[in-house]
């Protein structure tokens, strides 16, 4: 099998047809010499918009493939596949069920892993089932009534359940997890082109369905789900793990991964008393939206129309040193209030599969360090309090926003512009810099106007900001050794509340890296 790079098709004539003739006239062979092919990557050049261009990678079975080999030719190579594998099973006995807190793409992955390798896990989630945890986050958009243990963070599925459902990722992957976790999804329900289209995304729409599937499937295996049940406490003896506290039962076990999700701050509290665990920079901003009209024809020109809807993706370093970037950029999307404690309020990105939204919107957050907010381990944590407590208060209990050119001259917006607020859950017109410390305003404002220079119009009067987005990653980092185990002999923190993913895709490969922690030590 070949692989075969660089093959152009245009976008007005992108088909099954015109692909396979753009794959002949690459190798220059009949078309009896080429007997079957696989997409393996697709993504778009828009470099020059008016030659914009669909770039496909492909695997290739054809006649005489050495003699295609020997052309030398960077773009026809020997297609090597990563196989994804499980370890083969230590020698340590399991005494006990495996538990996993959380059920989050890393506690779903890891959960499915250990079910697939006959390990029988045990999944303890605060929140609700997926088809139920819907019903309260669409409860709390239309009435504020808020769910602290069912909500756009806790509950099946975890954070990104309630986002665009990229799974792009920038993490190096030698071992195929990440094929693994996209050929996951597709086998239960998520559409097949995510195996190769660059920056695949899911959307919100689709994710639900996909995640009741992937339960099913655990429990078919021999897993069991714990829902609304919250972890309280560990039972420790000589640095050992011997049992879990829940609010509704003790639980012997050997092995504790904890799958948490960067917003479960009291189990941080308790967990405290217990491990390494260290205070980590992440950033905080607001979330930009736009007309998705501007953006697409800003990246593609003339051809929009022809395109998807767009996305960006940009970066700036502030005078003051701090970096300033883009993040969860939502095409066709929803600003959503993601709150998950009272009286304090966060924002976040949410996208349908289609991407169908009036508006584009993206969170525009600068770095923050321990030098912002303290070195003790859950100072991060009370800094990100203090502005959901502000946001709430200045919001009324509404997501505070605000038109850009009023936020530049720091005053209260009394009306919108042309950009009407494509929302879930209301917003309240007010003033940001009431909320974020002036050095954030002073560099996004820096940042914000740079940007206009890159997209034209993102610094258009009209645009809304809204505020706050202060949970892009967990504040903490949970400290652990080489075979991924913490301080404490049997507990693994993982994913992204732990501190070691950003997104659904690394959250998932973290927790595929668990699993296999736990196959290679121990044994059922």
């Amino acid at each position: 099998m070949l692989k075969v790079r660089q093959i152009k098709v245009d976008i007005l004539t992108d088909n099954d047809k015109a692909l396979k003739e753009s794959i002949l006239k690459k190798l220059k062979i009949r078309q009896d010499e080429l007997q079957e092919y696989t997409i393996l990557k697709k993504s778009l050049d828009a470099r020059d918009k008016n030659n914009i261009n669909y770039i496909y990678e492909v695997k290739v079975k054809a006649l005489n493939e050495d003699k295609l080999l020997n052309r030398k030719s960077n773009d026809i190579v020997l297609f090597e596949p990563k196989e994804y594998k499980a370890p083969l099973s230590g020698n340590i006995l399991l005494k006990h069920r495996p538990v996993i807190i959380g059920s989050g793409p890393a506690g779903l992955f890891c959960a499915l892993v250990l079910a697939e390798n006959n390990y029988k896990p045990i999944i303890i989630e605060r929140g609700k089932k997926v088809e139920n945890r819907v019903e309260d986050v669409s409860l709390f958009w239309q009435k504020g009534i808020l769910n602290p243990n069912s909500n756009v963070q806790f509950g099946e599925g975890g954070a990104g359940t309630f986002s665009d459902g990229k799974l792009n990722t920038l993490i190096k992957d030698n071992e195929g997890l990440g094929q693994k976790v996209l050929e996951t999804f597709v086998k239960y329900g998520a559409p097949k082109e995510i195996l190769y289209v660059n920056k695949p995304h899911i959307g919100t729409d689709l994710l639900q369905n996909i995640i009741k599937n992937m339960r099913e499937a655990i429990i078919f295996m021999g897993g069991t789900f714990f829902f609304e049940e919250t972890f309280e406490d560990l039972v420790i003896e000589n640095d050992t793990l011997k049992q879990i506290k829940t609010n509704k039962q003790n639980l012997a076990t050997d092995v504790l991964v904890l799958a948490i999700g960067h917003s479960a701050r009291d189990t941080f509290y308790v967990l405290n008393n217990y491990l390494d665990i260290k205070s980590k920079p992440f950033a905080i901003g607001v979330r930009i939206s736009h007309p998705q009209k501007q953006i697409n024809e800003n990246q593609y020109g003339k051809m929009a129309k022809y395109l998807p809807p767009a996305d960006y993706k940009l970066t700036y370093q502030a005078q003051s040193g701090r970096g300033v970037y883009s993040f969860c950029m939502c095409p066709g999307g929803y600003v959503v209030n993601s709150s998950s404690e009272n009286k304090a309020l966060c924002i976040n990105g949410m996208s349908n599969y289609k991407r169908d939204e009036e508006n584009a919107n993206s969170a525009i957050v600068v770095t923050i360090d321990s030098k912002d907010y303290g070195e003790s381990p859950l100072s991060g944590i009370e800094f990100q309090r203090k502005l959901e407590h502000l946001a709430y208060e200045k919001g009324k209990g509404n997501i505070p926003t605000q038109r850009w050119e009023d936020f530049k001259n720091n005053i209260a917006s009394q009306s919108l512009g042309n950009i009407k607020p494509i929302y879930k859950g209301n917003y309240y017109l007010t003033n940001l810099h009431e909320i974020l410390p002036d050095y954030i305003c002073h560099d996004l404002i820096e940042a914000i106007e740079n940007f206009g220079h890159k997209i034209k119009g993102f610094n258009d009067n009209d645009a809304l900001v809204s505020a706050v987005e202060s949970r892009t990653s967990s504040p903490v980092r949970i400290k652990r050794d080489e075979t991924l185990m913490a301080n404490i002999k049997g507990v693994y923190p993982c994913g992204e509340g732990a501190g070691y993913a950003g997104g659904i895709t690394s959250s998932a490969i973290d927790g595929i890296k668990v699993a296999h922690s736990i196959i290679a030590r121990y044994r059922m």
